[in-house]
């Protein structure tokens, strides 16, 4: 299959493109910077420069393609300004409207049949203890908000007879960067504790297991909203002491709640909101996750020197 991934010099489009091509399947990136992009994706077929926010990206890129996955979009972690809040709103919610006008313009027989769109937890809002799945209604607050009129654009293909998959991502760990790289160098330097109260849940999804979700969307094997998240939800003060026990560093040091607003701003939510998430979607898909459980999961990550090599099998198995 030919497939178009937006986003792909990101930690998610860089694995995912290696591991479809490594199966046989033609990929093609779209990236702001396509030179950077050669160079740094050797699995890539081509490479079309795209600026999201800018306007549709070539309809050649995407002419003939069996399927895209978007995953392009501002990254969410940073102090939330007035300027960060526009950049997250324009990438995602602008730039996948501008992604579907695009596909509009195909003729029909060029046109791809299956559009695999990235979403966030965030859809939900701050929970408590409620378990969600993905029958349950959205937040209120600025990301649910935002990932809602982000999904609202992506289903917009269904017009076009182009069937949409969108997969609302926990948190991804992946000891190469993302929000655990993020969380590495306080807790190697023994200052890792839990956020906040420590109470809220956290839901999250192994960076193998995610890829194996994403070939099963493009399978056709999944249905049109899928949590992707592992089972294993654990409370934020959990996961410190299971990171802090795996890495060998103590992880005891609370950073109030009030410390993470003044530094983060309205980012600072997103580390105390509670979203307990159950994957019935992929439960129900069959599929059997590889690292179900955070501490197996982390110790995974980090067994090889530290950092385990991307995109490695195994990932989830069907039965």
């Amino acid at each position: 299959m030919r497939v178009v991934l937006s986003g792909a010099t990101g930690l998610i489009g860089r694995a995912l493109g290696s591991r479809l091509a490594a199966k046989g399947h033609t990929c093609v990136a779209l990236s702001r910077d396509p030179a950077r992009a050669r160079s740094r994706l050797p699995w890539a077929a081509s490479v079309g420069g795209w600026v999201a926010a800018a306007g549709p990206p070539r309809s050649a890129d995407l002419a003939g393609c069996g399927a895209v996955v978007h995953l392009a979009g501002e990254p969410v972690a940073g102090r939330w300004t007035r300027r960060k809040r526009r950049a997250l709103r324009e990438s995602r919610v602008l730039g996948t409207r501008h992604l579907v006008q695009c596909l509009g313009a195909l003729s029909w027989s060029d046109r791809p049949a299956l559009l695999v769109a990235a979403s966030a937890m965030g859809y939900y809002g701050d929970r408590g203890e409620e378990v969600l799945d993905e029958g349950s209604g959205p937040g209120g607050d600025f990301l649910a908000e935002l990932c809602r009129a982000w999904e609202a654009e992506a289903q917009a293909a269904a017009a076009l007879g182009v069937r949409v998959v969108r997969l609302r991502l926990g948190l991804v760990l992946d000891s190469g960067g993302g929000a655990l790289g993020a969380m590495l160098r306080p807790f190697r330097l023994g200052l890792g504790g839990p956020l906040g109260s420590g109470r809220q849940w956290w839901s999250w999804i192994h960076h193998e297991d995610l890829l194996a979700v994403c070939e099963r969307a493009l399978e056709g094997a999944l249905p049109e909203v899928v949590n992707a998240v592992a089972p294993g939800a654990v409370r934020q003060a959990e996961f410190a002491s299971t990171l802090g026990r795996v890495l060998g560093r103590p992880a005891f040091l609370p950073v109030p709640a009030a410390a993470l607003r003044v530094v983060l701003g309205g980012f600072a939510c997103e580390l105390l909101s509670s979203r307990r998430l159950r994957p019935r979607a992929l439960e129900e898909a069959g599929l059997r996750f590889a690292h179900p459980a955070l501490e197996g999961a982390l110790r995974d990550l980090f067994a090889v020197g530290g950092k385990r090599t991307r995109g490695a099998p195994p990932g989830p198995r069907s039965p």
